[in-house]
């Protein structure tokens, strides 16, 4: 007999996103490794921001984030911002609920700008990119990823603000502001 195709939503999920997420996945081991590294630098995020006023995305989902937008070479903000709406391990990684509410790509911009402005996101990707090569979690067997993207914000001081006039090299990410490298 042939089965009819409705779909009938469900009120409530039984299963966490933790659940979701398969044991074996490589980004549970990076995640291992990224929330050491982010309680290494919790004074440093904290002496960004103020203690009173609106409270701003917190800076460790920002980077958390940006990490998934080197590692998954998603090209822009806005697809950022739309691949974590729906994807169930980006959400998991980043830290969002399944019903969390994803911010707006232009708040993701303007709250990232503070990090990128700071030698935060340096420090992290640097911090991040020397625990995985110890932790040997670098390996083409799992996934394959440009290391130049790695490279390139684990070393923002090699960004210059463009101003407009040389459009930047393709391939390499384009933080908000505009940004591009400098031959050393």
């Amino acid at each position: 007999m042939r089965g009819a195709d409705i779909t009938q939503h469900e009120l409530f999920s039984y299963r966490t996103l933790e659940d979701r997420i398969p044991p074996n996945r490589p980004l549970r081991k990076l995640c291992a490794v990224v929330d050491i590294l982010l309680k290494t630098m919790d004074a440093e995020l904290a002496a960004l921001y103020a203690n009173t006023g609106r409270e701003s995305i917190p800076p460790a989902r920002l980077l958390r984030a940006s990490l998934i937008q080197v590692l998954f070479s998603i090209r822009s903000e806005r697809q950022l911002v739309q691949q974590i709406d729906f994807n169930l391990l980006y959400r998991w990684f980043i830290g969002l609920t399944l019903d969390g509410e994803v911010w707006d790509h232009s708040t993701f911009s303007a709250n990232r700008e503070r990090l990128l402005n700071e030698r935060i996101t340096r420090s992290f990707f640097e911090r991040m990119l020397a625990w995985a090569e110890w932790q040997q979690l670098l390996s083409d067997e799992h996934f394959s990823v440009n290391g130049t993207l790695i490279e390139a914000w684990a070393s923002m001081k090699r960004f210059e603000k463009n101003d407009g006039g040389t459009p930047p090299p393709e391939g390499w990410p384009q933080p908000h502001g505009g940004f591009q490298r400098r031959d050393p």
